[in-house]
């Protein structure tokens, strides 16, 4: 996918996102996250928008905290919702190309704004998933090429960095596979007990345990949204997974 397609995708699933939320209401009970209501899906999200906005805008190469959630409920949160949507597409649409700000992710072949964009529409659409269920009825598919962007971006981003908590005991080797995204949906991951998984794009060598499925199934998944939808191998590694892969 291109960054076009993201911006896209962060456009749509912004807008299912505030719809489901309205719908369902903010005093509704989210169960993909058992200790927030859906005002807490907004506030939470918003403010994430806003302040993934700030490092595009002003080009804000350090970290920086994200602002304060409001104190809104109700409509008036809905619409500050939307206007912090609203505000980082467009954000991201006026950006120049040859961005520069900060990132968080060891992801070097993405430029700041690729960055920017994939991670954002990544977060909505997990958050839109969650509305969604706070909602009732059947959640909106996620595109097969969106779901495989965003296994790739859990596996060679988010658990690439020394805080994932994600280790073994033994070394132990962990395949992922997309069953309708590609060939080249399949990833390779390298656990140990001394350093963050170590994930890399193809099948290679033999695997321990598989966790596999359409892409749309196996990124929520992996996401501790719905259950893996198939494993092979050792069951534990999936069992491990679901247990302290938490972002």
């Amino acid at each position: 996918m291109q960054t076009a397609d993201f911006l896209h995708a962060l456009d749509r699933e912004g807008r299912l996102l505030a719809a489901a939320a309205d719908r369902a209401g903010t005093d509704a009970k989210v169960p993909t996250c058992p200790e927030w209501q859906v005002r807490d899906l907004l506030r939470h999200t918003g403010a994430v928008h806003r302040w993934a906005a700030g490092f595009v805008a002003e080009g804000h190469t350090t970290p920086r905290p994200i602002g304060e959630e409001p104190d809104l409920d109700g409509a008036e949160l809905v619409a500050w919702y939307r206007d912090s949507h609203r505000l980082l597409v467009d954000t991201l649409s006026a950006a120049p190309a040859d961005l520069e700000c900060w990132t968080f992710l060891p992801l070097p072949e993405l430029s700041p704004l690729a960055f920017w964009t994939r991670r954002q529409a990544h977060e909505t659409t997990v958050h839109r998933y969650d509305a969604e269920a706070a909602r009732g009825g059947t959640p909106s598919p996620v595109a097969a090429d969106l779901g495989a962007e965003g296994v790739d971006e859990l596996l060679r981003g988010f658990h690439a960095r020394p805080k994932s908590r994600v280790r073994t005991a033994q070394p132990k080797v962990l395949r992922v596979r997309a069953t309708d995204a590609g060939r080249d949906a399949v990833w390779t991951v390298r656990l140990t007990a001394d350093e963050p998984p170590a994930a890399v794009r193809g099948a290679s060598g033999e695997a321990d345990a598989e966790l596999s499925g359409p892409a749309d199934q196996l990124y929520l998944a992996l996401w501790n949204r719905v259950p893996v939808p198939h494993v092979s191998g050792d069951h534990a590694l999936a069992a491990l997974w679901q247990e302290t892969s938490g972002i």
